[in-house]
């Protein structure tokens, strides 16, 4: 029962990253961005109003509490550090071919796994430490395949984003275990307040940062693919909210399979978008799944 739901989370977060490709390409990103997390806002503000109302019931998956004041705090910590993971990652699929973006993204287990050896005092088994290693080596095997498309990972500034963009997914990801398991905050209560704050976030960075009338290719153009960001994410949370919420789930069968995204939006690196080196890049992908399943594993 509970791994549909996870398959077609993991299907979303595929679909969503092609959106986002297609949308921020030749594009002014923070338009996009802010249309994006209006369009989400959009969808959540009227369950917000319907549970405050009484119209959706407490029992009702859809039902978004208000815990008060410091939970909200909480909840807009989590905003400020998914937005500056979106910043980086938004930037860098402009610039960078999607086969190589959403793999390094797929890494986020071995960074969270990092942090919590530093921040948790946890520790590595031996075959936490193998999916590691494989997982460090695939990433140095993509800074080689990239030098054939005149991409020098040590160089790019790009890259440098995209890197960025998944640690600061990591410490979003430790943050998420924070509230929902430590601290008991209902899924749907963080998930709709942090659309609320990240609209409102965006909305003052794409004020303070775009310009209209700079050179062209950072005008704002209209894509039907940029509304679509935002409702392929919300889908992507609430199905993996809720298989998590599901009894006899498991974890460590839930979260490789929703790193598997990186397969939709891979394929769609060869079809849609016809980036070079493919082959190479599919034996590298295959060696980052087999590392994160490791990691997953080994718990």
């Amino acid at each position: 029962m509970w791994l549909l739901p996870v398959i077609c989370s993991a299907f979303f977060l595929g679909v969503y990253d092609i959106f986002k490709k297609i949308s921020v390409s030749g594009n002014a990103v923070f338009p996009v961005m802010f249309i994006s997390s209006a369009t989400a806002l959009c969808i959540m503000l009227p369950l917000m109003l319907l549970s405050h109302s009484g119209v959706i019931a407490h029992e009702s998956l859809f039902f978004v509490p208000f815990s008060g004041t410091r939970v909200q705090c909480y909840i807009f910590i989590k905003s400020c550090i998914v937005q500056t993971s979106w910043i980086f990652a938004f930037f860098a699929m402009k610039h960078l071919p999607i086969s190589i973006v959403s793999p390094i993204r797929a890494t986020a287990p071995v960074w969270t796994l990092l942090g919590a050896i530093f921040l948790l005092g946890e520790r590595l088994s031996p075959l936490q430490w193998v999916a590691v290693l494989l997982i460090f080596a695939c990433i140095f095997a993509y800074s080689r395949v990239g030098k054939r498309e005149e991409i020098r990972f040590s160089r790019n500034m790009w890259v440098f984003c995209i890197f960025a963009a998944t640690l600061f997914a990591a410490v979003s990801a430790l943050y998420d275990k924070y509230l929902l398991n430590t601290l008991k905050i209902n899924r749907m209560e963080v998930q709709a307040w942090f659309s609320v704050y990240q609209f409102l976030l965006i909305s003052v960075l794409t004020v303070l940062f775009y310009r209209g009338k700079r050179k062209q290719e950072e005008k704002f153009l209209w894509r039907w693919t940029i509304p679509c960001i935002g409702i392929c994410l919300l889908f992507a949370d609430f199905f993996y909210f809720y298989a998590l919420s599901l009894p006899y789930a498991l974890i460590a069968v839930i979260s490789p399979i929703r790193r598997s995204a990186v397969i939709v939006s891979f394929l769609a690196g060869a079809v849609i978008f016809k980036e070079k080196n493919m082959m190479r890049k599919a034996i590298i992908v295959a060696g980052i799944l087999c590392g994160v399943v490791l990691l997953y594993v080994a718990k």
